[in-house]
């Protein structure tokens, strides 16, 4: 039975892992996951359904590869094919419109959560590796059976195995929840979730977040959730918008006075020594 939860979870794909280094200059490994067009796909009521949940669906498909009742779904909730759908049981109050994107954003930094996923399948395994177990001495009196599972009958009553004994056997492709793991660090604007540790799957797989039902209810979390809702922008492209146009006043410009005009000076003539000459001559 899937315990319902306050706020819904959330489906990413697992990106892969890398590390960080916190104040004290250790290194934190993280694991990445990555957000690719989470949207609510349908809602499910007490009326209706006979409970509350949400289901999501996250991912891209081609429609030629989408069935008819899928396609339907989407289009009912005016969404493109999704490539994983899933539900998450709520409570009402928690009930996310039809269409909204969830962002990044719906866990913080330092909360707790649970992941499920799909564990790396290794094919046919023995026992020591499927079960741990310890194998048999590998001193006297064991001869090129060290690894072996051991006794694994009984006496004459009942005479047989148990069914569900631990033997050798298909090893991974399960489904694992892996609890209370650390949000590190959240990237709302590139949609990206790392978490502190290990998450089950292999890369490019799809996971399951929730918040985390064991221990003290977390706080400080968005109600019902982090999303936007059709036809809106994100909070980065909406600030890179450009601004209105303000009127600036027009300065007055000042011209300069004219600058005062110097007296004119009168050039001698060109015959002015040439009349003094005659003069002196007629003296």
């Amino acid at each position: 039975m899937t315990i319902p939860t306050s706020r819904t979870g959330i489906i990413a794909r697992k990106v892969g892992m890398t590390r960080f280094f916190d104040e004290s200059g250790s290194h934190v490994p993280v694991t990445v996951l990555s957000l690719d067009g989470l949207q609510v796909v349908g809602q499910r009521t007490q009326e209706k359904d006979g409970y509350v949940a949400l289901q999501l669906g996250a991912g891209s498909k081609k429609a030629k590869n989408t069935s008819k009742a899928e396609r339907g779904v989407f289009a009912k909730a005016s969404v493109e094919p999704k490539r994983v759908v899933t539900e998450f049981r709520v409570n009402e109050a928690a009930l996310i419109d039809v269409g909204a994107e969830i962002t990044a954003d719906h866990f913080v930094a330092g909360q707790k959560v649970d992941v499920s996923g799909l564990t790396v399948g290794k094919g046919f395994a023995g026992g020591m590796k499927r079960w741990n177990f310890g194998g048999l001495r590998a001193t006297h009196g064991v001869s090129l059976s060290h690894r072996s599972l051991g006794s694994t009958g009984n006496r004459q009553d009942p005479g047989r195995t148990f069914k569900g004994k631990k033997m050798p056997g298909h090893l991974g492709q399960e489904t694992v929840t892996t609890l209370n793991l650390t949000v590190f660090r959240v990237d709302a604007e590139r949609g990206l979730i790392m978490l502190r540790g290990a998450v089950p799957g292999t890369e490019g797989s799809w996971v399951r977040i929730r918040d985390a039902i064991k221990g003290l209810p977390q706080k400080g979390l968005p109600m019902p959730g982090a999303f936007r809702r059709p036809g809106e922008e994100p909070a980065s492209k909406a600030s890179e918008a450009p601004a209105e146009e303000v009127a600036v006043e027009e300065v007055p410009v000042i011209e300069a006075a004219p600058e005062a005009e110097a007296p004119a000076v009168e050039a001698p003539a060109a015959d002015a020594p040439e009349a003094a000459a005659e003069e002196k001559g007629e003296e």
